[in-house]
Parts: structure tokens; C-alpha cells; sequence
């Protein structure tokens, strides 16, 4: 063990709780840009006087470069350090945060934003690593559920604020408010995180990186555009061809190499690989949630991007509060029955949320929103924990970008898989704007999102059931 394991582990682990807040600091950043940027699409839009459809890949590039490279970099991190990767990401997506808020196009925005993604990328691949290599085992799942607070704040945050700034200021603020807090997480990480050591002898897979990164790549852009471009269309048929064969050229390569960009014996580990897959099945049925939600909220409620922003601040609240209790639990309980547990609150949570109609209060939304964020709070750090305690120190890195593009893959499944079965029971919504829904519209909308709530709750129940066969032992040695 040669990386920062290694350097916590011989200083007695005296400096983790400093370590764990350099890189909250840091990661707050990219799901905080993830949230917010949505809000205020609508001015981009009619600043640069484009089309929605152009507009739409602020948001899609972004999420499209931050998952096609996040096996590269966890592997990297393995390699040079987890130290470097997290520092380089931190300042390149301040310098891409920069120019985002000076672009003068929606093509250089959008050609700035996937720097911004490919940076954020850097930092989420190796986050969970180093929080990881610096506790010990028995309060590994209390860091997680810790480091859990910052993205919740984010997610909660960022509706919010990006209501705040597209009632008072310009679009481009959302991107300078990274810069403040991108410079403090460097110099604060730079000071606090321990140097490592790199791995001699260690070579890097080109080719099994190029084809993780032609999988990831087509298989994502798939999910995310096939609603517009037709899920059977010549395109869309030709991006799942090739994320087929890349996919398997993949395992075929990591199979006959000698130091595989990805060991897939990692996937023997049935612990290592239920986990993974609950994790993908959890944020698949949350981001079904966090996709509807806010079109009801606006089409059906006629709320104001601000209100729809307070009502959605709901569920993070929620996860904030419960992610540090039940990551602390799990150190001592386990991570089985927590994680089974949670994932069944969040079954009911969206089965709850098929009940709301056109005359629900925003008492109505967010009791049930909280629901579904005890769940995820309760899930997300014992899950967390049982993935990076399940493999050895010298694979945490690749380890932490599995978990990170599971997170990030589920997030736009969870999106198409909701958008699919909403256009195909509502085809109304393909084409509604705020305002223009008569009863009729609404009722049908209604159906479609219901409909689509029951189906991220089949996906979070499946969850639960995946997470009873990622059996953890209650003490990890």
C-alpha cells in the first residue's frame, strides 16, 4: 500500500476529519453546478436566443464528460496519486467556471461546460478513495455518511440559489460562484491532504481506457437523447451497436492484459458488485424523481422556479440529516439491514409521490419528498461504505470511479426510464409549456407521471432486494 493509505495509516489516521473536510469543500462544487444550472436554462436560452434542443447540452455535455473518463481517472489516481488527480480536477473546473461565465455563444458555453465536466470528473473519481485510505474501518461508514452532508447541501442548494440568481442577477453568476470556493478547496487540500507516493512499475491501459470511454460514452448519450431522437431511430440503434461491442472489446481486453485498467476480479466479490448495482438501481430511481418533480411543479402547481426550488431542497434536507446517523450506525450494525431498509423507504416515499393531483399543497410534496430522502440517507452511506470496504487498498481509486459512474449512469437512466414512460402514457408533455395545460392536459400529465413514480419505485424496490444479497459482516477487518 503506497498511496495516502499508507501516509494516514502510519500517522494514526491523525488527520482524517481535516482530510474529509478538504474534500467535502471540493466535491461541493460539482453536483452544486449539476442542480443549479438547470434552474436558470430557460434565461440561457433567451439570452443567446437559441432553440431549447441547443440548449438542452449545457446541462447533457456536462453530465456526458464527467462519466466517460471517471474509469480513467480512478485508475490514474491508483497510479500517480489520489492527491494530484483531486487538485488538478479542483483547479481546472475553477479555470472552466471562469470562462463558462464569460462565454459569448451557446456553442463556447457548451464547448466550456464539457471541460468543466471532464474536470469534475477528476474530483469525483478519487473522492470516496481518499476519505477511504484515511479512516480506519470502524468509523469508515460515520466518514461516509459525513462527506454524504456535502452533496446534499448541493443538490439542496442549488435549486435555490439558481432561482435566487435568475430573479436577481445574471445567468453567469451561477458559474462564478464556483470560483470563491473552487480557490479555498485548493489551497485548503493542497495543505491537508497527504502527498502519497506513486506505484512504480505501473502502466497505464490506452486501449482498455479508449474503449471504457467509447462504451460509457454512447451508452449514456443513448439514455439521455433517445427520447428526442427516437429510441428506434438509425442513430440511437447505431450508439447502442456500438456501446455493445465496446463493452465487450472491453472485457476482452481487460481479460488478456497484464495490469488491466480495471480488474475484473474485483467483480467476483459479490459484495463489491451488489453494492455497485444497488447504487446504480438507487440514483436510477431518485433522478426519476428529481426529473418529474419539478415539470409538475411548474405545469400543474404553476409555482415559480424560487418556490420549486424550496419545495425540492425537501429531500437533500432530509438526506443530510440522516446520512452522518446512519453511516455511524452501519460501523457498528452492518451495512445490510440499513441499506435493505432504506431502499424500502424509498419505495414507499415514491409510491407516495404517485398519490399527488392537481390540488395538492406544498405540505402535500414535501412530506412526501422528505420520505424519499430519509431513504436515500439511510442507504447511500452504508452502501458507500460496503463498496470501498470490499476491495484492497491498492484498488481504491478504480474502486471510488466504479462507484462514482454507477452514480452518475443511474442518474441518466433513471432520467430516460422516467421520460419514457411519461411521453409514451402522456405524449402531451413532449410538447407542454408552462401555462398552456387545460384539464384535460393536466389530467393526462398526471397519469404519465404517476405512472412513471410507480416504476422508480419498482426500481428503488429492486434496489432494496439487491442490497439484502451485499451481505457486509457487521465488524470489517
Amino acid at each position: 500500500m503506497t498511496d495516502i493509505g499508507a501516509s494516514a495509516t502510519n500517522k494514526g489516521f491523525e488527520h482524517k476529519w481535516l482530510i474529509l473536510t478538504a474534500v467535502m469543500l471540493g466535491t461541493f462544487m460539482a453536483p452544486l453546478d449539476g442542480s443549479i444550472v438547470n434552474t436558470v436554462l430557460p434565461d440561457i436560452t433567451r439570452f443567446f436566443n437559441t432553440e431549447i434542443s441547443i440548449a438542452q447540452w449545457v446541462p447533457t455535455v456536462y453530465l456526458l464528460t464527467i462519466s466517460c473518463l471517471i474509469l480513467l481517472y480512478g485508475r490514474l489516481g491508483d497510479m500517480v496519486g489520489y492527491k494530484r488527480i483531486f487538485l488538478y480536477g479542483l483547479a481546472a473546473f475553477t479555470v472552466a467556471s471562469i470562462l463558462c461565465g464569460f462565454s459569448q455563444s451557446i456553442w463556447m458555453l457548451i464547448a466550456f461546460r464539457a471541460l468543466q465536466g471532464l474536470a469534475a470528473g477528476m474530483m469525483m473519481a478519487v473522492g470516496f478513495a481518499i476519505i477511504t485510505a484515511a479512516f480506519p474501518p470502524t468509523e469508515r461508514g460515520k466518514a461516509m455518511g459525513i462527506y454524504a452532508i456535502s452533496i446534499a447541501v448541493a443538490l439542496g442548494l442549488g435549486p435555490t440559489l439558481g432561482g435566487l440568481i435568475a430573479e436577481h442577477l445574471s445567468w453567469r453568476y451561477v458559474f462564478f460562484v464556483n470560483v470563491p470556493i473552487g480557490i479555498a478547496a485548493v489551497v485548503w487540500g493542497y495543505r491537508i491532504i497527504p502527498r502519497g507516493t506513486t506505484n512504480p512499475g505501473q502502466r497505464l491501459d490506452l486501449a482498455g481506457a479508449l474503449m471504457a470511454f467509447v462504451f460509457l460514452t454512447t451508452l449514456i448519450l443513448y439514455a439521455n437523447r433517445g427520447e428526442d431522437w427516437g429510441w428506434l431511430s438509425p442513430g440511437s440503434i447505431s450508439l447502442l451497436v456500438v456501446a455493445l461491442l465496446s463493452g465487450i472489446s472491453f472485457v476482452w481486453q481487460e481479460r488478456r492484459t497484464a495490469q488491466p485498467m480495471l480488474n475484473l476480479a474485483l467483480f467476483h466479490n459479490r459484495v463489491f458488485s451488489f453494492a455497485n448495482l444497488s447504487a446504480l438501481l438507487s440514483f436510477m430511481s431518485l433522478y426519476a424523481l428529481v426529473f418529474l418533480t419539478p415539470f409538475y411543479l411548474v405545469f400543474v402547481l404553476q409555482y415559480s422556479i424560487l418556490k420549486v426550488g424550496l419545495v425540492m431542497a425537501a429531500s437533500p434536507i432530509a438526506t443530510m440529516f440522516v446520512g452522518p446517523l446512519s453511516g455511524a450506525l452501519s460501523d457498528r450494525v452492518g451495512t445490510r439491514g440499513l441499506a435493505f431498509c432504506g431502499m424500502c423507504i424509498c419505495t414507499l416515499g415514491l409510491f407516495f409521490m404517485s398519490g399527488l393531483n392537481d390540488t395538492a399543497d406544498s405540505f402535500d410534496i414535501i412530506w412526501r419528498l422528505t420520505i424519499v430522502g430519509l431513504g436515500m440517507g439511510m442507504f447511500q452511506s452504508p452502501n458507500n461504505s460496503a463498496v470501498m470496504g470490499s476491495v484492497p487498498p491498492w484498488h481504491l481509486g478504480i474502486s471510488s470511479g466504479i462507484l462514482a459512474a454507477m452514480r452518475n449512469v443511474g442518474m441518466v437512466l433513471g432520467i430516460a426510464v422516467a421520460g419514457a414512460v411519461l411521453y409514451h402514457v402522456a405524449p402531451i408533455a413532449l410538447s407542454g409549456q408552462p401555462g398552456s395545460f387545460t384539464g384535460a392536459d393536466i389530467q393526462e400529465f398526471l397519469s404519465g407521471m404517476r405512472w412513471a413514480y410507480i416504476t422508480g419505485a419498482a426500481i428503488a424496490g429492486t434496489a432494496a432486494l439487491t442490497s439484502l444479497v451485499a451481505v457486509s459482516r457487521r465488524k470489517q477487518a
